[in-house]
């Protein structure tokens, strides 16, 4: 760490724990002209703008790889700025936002039609408050092509439902993936289960009874698929990121092919256990993969312990309440995460099955590993100045009412938590400082090194 009494910065986070690549122990950090300058004793250092960090904890960047913020499409559920003022309001300085919007974004002027909106460009767009990229949806029509549209600009990568989509974005059958795969150079993402085996367990459905959404999508329609699509990315070599991964029994597969393959873990199949949340929450605990057991939640965190898990994402997916009040199997698979991300891991941590560098390893460096990151996902001299920094003695109470998402509820309403962000920081400006957005549609297009010219 670095020692300098005559700099002058932009901005000084003077007094907290820093936690980075080095350890965890106390710093100040400088940041100029929108990347850190210099992390140590900073003391007599002077700069426009000084955070006090003094008790509290200064991290990277938190990075939520998978947000559903539904624009364009039903709006009325959430939209790119609620969803984002969301994210900087929960201390998440940026997203990767899917591409089952409608219409999809599986073309070239789809994805700029995202980065425009994003951006504020046009009417009736405010633009988002943090940083962010956009999947590009695979599809039948497309999977030729996905090699050119996965480098353009602002775009994290392929996304492909292999179970629990419609329409175009559903590829279920072997040709249509190994056309995916043959066409990408960059990792691909995807939703994996079995559309035929979830098909043929429907009739399990029972009207009212969502402890049977874990009948029709059941374990094997995740181990089935995980298995199936492994094996057809090692023929064609080329590299997977499995998300939401719902099942212990999929962690030794995943574990067994980690030169190929990455994935997510959920703060959800973490936290929340069937069948009890069904039944006391119905609807608003449903979603794919489902929730499932306490048993079977406790190998998903054996495997986080372990390593297995590379990124911590949240799936965030509103609906209504009266959507999701509909008997099952009427109502709609999603929940919001976004906003309750930090708080929900960082209670976590205070109870001691996580630390908070193994939190910090799957928000914000795994997620620079996984896609390549320009200048993000460390706190590290020379790179942007994306921070957040909490408080891990704070107890709050998470709660509907304070929900930015546009559907405004959460299934964690009532839950006592201990560990909050204070400041979410990006680019070097301090965005959301105690539960207030201080400085509106910040957010700028993530970078990736794989999409470089010449790469």
């Amino acid at each position: 760490m670095l020692t300098d009494r005559n700099q002058t910065f932009d901005l000084i986070i003077r007094g907290g724990t820093v936690v980075n690549q080095s350890g965890t122990g106390r710093a100040d950090v400088g940041v100029r002209d929108g990347n850190i300058a210099a992390i140590g004793d900073l003391a007599h250092a002077s700069a426009g703008e000084v955070v006090d960090a003094t008790g509290l904890h200064v991290l990277p960047g938190v990075i939520d790889s998978q947000v559903h913020f539904r624009e364009p499409g039903p709006t009325y559920k959430e939209n790119l700025e609620t969803g984002s003022r969301g994210a900087v309001l929960g201390g998440v300085t940026g997203v990767f936002e899917m591409p089952n919007t409608n219409p999809t974004t599986s073309t070239a002027s789809m994805l700029q039609d995202k980065l425009d909106r994003a951006a504020g460009r046009g009417p009736d767009h405010d633009g988002m408050h943090c940083n962010h990229a956009f999947y590009v949806g695979g599809t039948h029509a497309n999977a030729d092509h996905l090699g050119e549209l996965e480098v353009l600009p602002g775009c994290c990568g392929v996304k492909v439902f292999m179970g629990a989509s419609t329409g175009d974005l559903l590829i279920a059958d072997d040709d249509g993936l190994r056309r995916v795969l043959n066409s990408i150079n960059r990792r691909a993402s995807f939703h994996s289960e079995d559309e035929d085996r979830m098909a043929s367990r429907r009739h399990l459905a029972r009207e009212g009874d969502w402890t049977s959404h874990t009948d029709v999508r059941d374990k094997q329609s995740a181990v089935i698929s995980t298995e199936r699509l492994i094996r057809m990315a090692r023929e064609a070599n080329k590299r997977i990121h499995v998300l939401h991964i719902s099942t212990a029994e999929e962690v030794p597969i995943l574990a067994a092919n980690k030169d190929l393959v990455t994935c997510e873990i959920l703060p959800n199949h973490l936290s929340i256990y069937g069948p009890e949340a069904y039944e006391q929450l119905e609807g608003r605990v449903q979603q794919n993969p489902p929730i499932r057991d306490y048993e079977n939640a406790q190998g998903l965190w054996e495997g986080v312990r372990q390593g297995v898990f590379d990124v911590l994402g949240t799936d965030h997916a509103p609906h209504t309440l009266e959507e999701k009040s509909r008997p099952y199997p009427a109502s709609p698979s999603g929940m919001p995460g976004v906003q309750t991300m930090v708080p929900l891991m960082l209670d976590w941590v205070s109870k001691g099955a996580i630390t908070l560098e193994r939190f910090v390893d799957m928000t914000s460096h795994g997620v620079q590993r996984v896609w390549g990151l320009v200048g993000k996902g460390r706190l590290a001299v020379g790179y942007d100045a994306d921070i957040t920094i909490v408080d891990l003695k704070a107890v709050r109470t998470i709660r509907d009412a304070d929900q930015a998402n546009r559907s405004g509820w959460t299934p964690y309403d009532g839950r006592d938590v201990t560990g909050w962000a204070t400041h979410t920081i990006i680019d070097g400006r301090v965005v959301m400082q105690e539960d207030e957005i201080v400085l509106a549609h910040s957010g700028k297009p993530y970078r990736f090194a794989e999409c470089y010219p010449g790469r």
